[in-house]
């Protein structure tokens, strides 16, 4: 089983970005959506970044996630 968890651009360097996943720092590439901005929050999979989502709908989730931790 898969669990995407959303993750915050923090930085780009052409094709690559660096994420921060629920406090978790990586790199990722990011060329299969080229149109993605530091701020964005996208789900990411086997190191790329497949799709951008929306803000509010990721804190949703990021809230879900917190709440199952504790």
């Amino acid at each position: 089983m898969c669990v995407a968890v959303p993750a915050k651009i923090i930085s780009i360097d052409e094709t690559n970005a660096v994420i921060d996943s629920m406090g978790v720092i990586k790199n990722i590439d990011i060329s299969l959506i080229p149109d993605v901005k530091i701020g964005d929050f996208v789900i990411v999979h086997a190191g790329f970044a497949i799709q951008i989502i929306d803000t509010e709908e990721a804190q949703k989730i990021l809230e879900l996630f917190e709440n199952y931790a504790e």
